[in-house]
């Protein structure tokens, strides 16, 4: 056979092709040999695999977007993929015009010609060339919305960037079906037992549930209670291109063991962006030295509740560079480690440290944030038992796109140092601030809020004394886009204030529990 460049024949769907083409070649001292031999007609040595994507769109039937633009156009199927493996409906895909199949059923639509083939189904087509000829092994097709819309692949024996134009071109067919049902589609929308179960019904079915499409996604906190080495064994050949995964819950009384974690995160791993291992008190510093060791592109990390980790395993983290979202809510994470994370994950942008009762100076890790998170975009230091003004103060300056704060339940904060009114100055973008149980939160500090706030949408100032009906009028006033202000326990609020105000902003749910 001689070296090809393939050709897709699609039908009319609004759909994505991600061609990757898979295929063994020789190498390029040989590769010039093996031509010479194709013009003697030699036979070929093939020892080398080649993987390649398509290097030019040679030609199209039709495209959806415009001539001068590359959303819907048929030459985003050129070059490496952006878009895999997600699936949906996106701008950077190849879309054909005539998707849908209202064009055969419209006034325009003409009737076939006779004696057209029973088994020729396709109304468009598009031409692909790649750089390397080669012995097609495999091509692979990615169809991100509405898939079963190929036909037929093709490959051409003429090279399109050769200067002379063969005797003969021959066009073989490599693969052709008819259209297909959506089963893909179908199928995604089953929870994971009920495809697992589909799968033992025939070999079709199986092929399809366990298609690695169909785990990019997947959460077994839903079946924590039956998730053991057994399941994740199961599992692990159909998960080798799962991007979110959630392990919350699961494991836990030794249902789950460390080499069996281990073997499944090596193996599926590579691909992960986000993480989620809430409460899995199966965790050890092994499990996150094979985490930060092998999920390189993660980028979200959910460790909430994870109170049995111990402190020296929270040092891995800071390999993992990539890193946007950090959740330790309850963790043992100590002061030195969650240093180094800080100054290596300089992309965070959520963080949360709730309850973290081993970091002994709040205001080192504020000061810290404050010089290397400079995309930090939401804080939680719930129960934060030691930051000062000094620290807020640097957190203030160092982050100032910071849209969520929570400092419930943080005694060391009073608002006599003009800490609270920094803070509304310094972080204009603020839509979320919780000053729950601090009783020295002031009309000042609100007004604060509603002069530089405005953006404000959740306010907990549960507890103060300090804060009139007044102060909380103008604020109303000013944050147009309030919908939660608990004032619960405030003394100087009482059932009549809430009752009014209530009828003035009935959009925002205010918050009221009295003492007895």
């Amino acid at each position: 056979m001689s070296p090809a460049f393939p050709m897709l024949t699609v039908l009319s769907m609004f759909y994505y092709i991600c061609l990757r083409r898979r295929a063994r070649t020789a190498t390029r001292g040989e590769l010039m040999n093996n031509r010479r031999a194709i013009e003697s007609n030699r036979t070929l040595p093939v020892n080398v695999e080649l993987i390649q994507y398509a290097k030019e769109v040679l030609d199209f039937s039709s495209h959806y977007g415009s001539e001068n633009s590359m959303s819907y156009t048929m030459w985003n199927l050129a070059g490496t993929p952006n878009v895999y493996p997600s699936s949906g409906d996106f701008t950077q895909t190849a879309v054909f015009r005539t998707y849908g199949t209202w064009w055969e059923l419209c006034p325009s639509a003409r009737p076939p010609f006779m004696r057209t083939p029973p088994n020729f189904h396709s109304r468009d087509y598009v031409e692909l060339a790649f750089e390397e000829p080669v012995y097609p092994t495999a091509v692979h097709v990615l169809e991100t919305y509405h898939p079963g819309a190929v036909v037929r692949i093709l490959a051409c024996s003429a090279s399109p960037y050769s200067q002379n134009l063969p005797s003969e071109v021959r066009w073989e067919i490599l693969w052709s079906e008819p259209p297909t049902k959506l089963i893909q589609l179908i199928l995604s929308h089953l929870t994971v037992p009920d495809l697992c179960r589909l799968s033992q019904t025939c070999k079709l079915l199986y092929q399809h549930c366990c298609d690695p499409l169909q785990y990019i996604h997947l959460s077994l906190q839903p079946y924590w209670a039956r998730i053991n080495d057994k399941a994740l064994e199961y599992l692990q050949s159909r998960c080798i291109l799962v991007q979110w995964l959630n392990l919350s819950w699961t494991g836990n009384r030794g249902t789950i063991s460390v080499p069996a974690f281990s073997r499944f995160m090596k193996s599926c791993g590579s691909e992960l962006v986000r993480l989620e291992l809430s409460c899995g008190h199966f965790l050890n510093e092994t499990c996150l030295e094979v985490i930060a060791g092998t999920c390189l592109n993660l980028q979200e990390l959910n460790l909430s509740s994870c109170d049995k980790l111990p402190p020296q395993a929270f040092n891995h983290i800071a390999k993992l560079r990539n890193l946007t979202r950090l959740i330790l809510y309850r963790t043992k994470v100590e002061q030195t480690a969650l240093l180094s994370i800080l100054n290596f994950c300089s992309e965070l942008q959520h963080l949360s440290l709730g309850s973290c009762v081993m970091i002994e100076d709040y205001d080192t890790i504020a000061s810290m944030m404050g010089a290397k998170c400079k995309k930090l975009r939401t804080l939680d230091l719930w129960r934060c038992k030691n930051i000062s003004e000094n620290g807020i103060g640097e957190l203030a300056s160092g982050c100032p796109l910071l849209e969520e704060l929570d400092l419930g339940w943080c005694p060391t904060l009073q608002s006599s140092t003009g800490c609270f009114a920094k803070l509304a100055r310094k972080l204009p973008n603020l839509q979320k601030l919780f000053l729950t149980a601090n009783r020295s939160v002031c009309d000042s500090d609100v007004e604060e809020l509603a002069n530089n706030c405005t953006n404000l949408r959740q306010l907990d100032i549960l507890g103060t004394r300090m804060v009139s009906p007044a102060s909380l009028r103008k604020l109303l006033e000013s944050c147009k886009d309030l919908s939660l202000l608990d004032v619960s326990f405030c003394s100087q609020i009482d059932n009549r204030v809430v009752l009014e105000l209530n009828a003035n902003f009935p959009n925002v749910l205010i918050k009221k529990s009295f003492t007895q």
